[in-house]
């Protein structure tokens, strides 16, 4: 009786913590998913839709359960988001795409570290960079879309570093 006690005991924490990692992982990836949508927005040209995206990661951003993290993720967390919601704030409250390209860029260096030092992402991640504005960004497939130089540049660029899957 008390091996099974035991079993049962292991299997509710076992069940509970993959609960925990399952929430957690789906906010960061929600948050890697808002993160691309913004990029595809300005990678179209399409600045109105830019500041709808960047709230929408905001959301996302802080819905993250952060306090789950191990203490070295937590602590690169808090302060890689907290870039990212200034940044985005930045762009939220710019009218002008290439001010909002570059509060992007911003977001876009915290984002990358985040990715590679907590690794939440659930599907190969593609780093790409524009040799023209000299920028970053993190794409869902290895087809460059520009997000710095839109529909003027649109596949300028090249896949810097590719991230698999954990």
């Amino acid at each position: 009786m008390k091996k099974l006690f035991i079993m049962i005991a292991l299997m509710a924490i076992t069940t509970t913590l993959t609960f925990a990692q399952s929430k957690t992982d789906m906010a960061l990836n929600e948050t890697l998913t808002a993160y691309y949508n913004l990029k595809n927005a300005l990678a179209t040209d399409q600045k109105e839709l830019a500041i709808e995206k960047a709230k929408l990661l905001l959301t996302k951003v802080d819905a993250v359960p952060h306090k789950d993290f191990p203490a070295a993720q937590h602590q690169l967390w808090m302060q890689q988001s907290a870039v990212i919601k200034a940044k985005t704030n930045e762009l939220i409250h710019s009218d002008d795409i290439k001010a909002q390209r570059k509060s992007f860029e911003g977001i876009s260096y915290p984002m990358i570290k985040l990715l590679k030092n907590i690794k939440f992402n659930s599907s190969t991640v593609y780093i790409q960079h524009c040799p023209m504005a000299k920028a970053s960004w993190l794409n869902e497939k290895a087809v460059i879309e520009n997000p710095y130089y839109g529909k003027m540049m649109f596949d300028c660029g090249d896949i810097a570093e590719t991230i698999k899957t954990k």
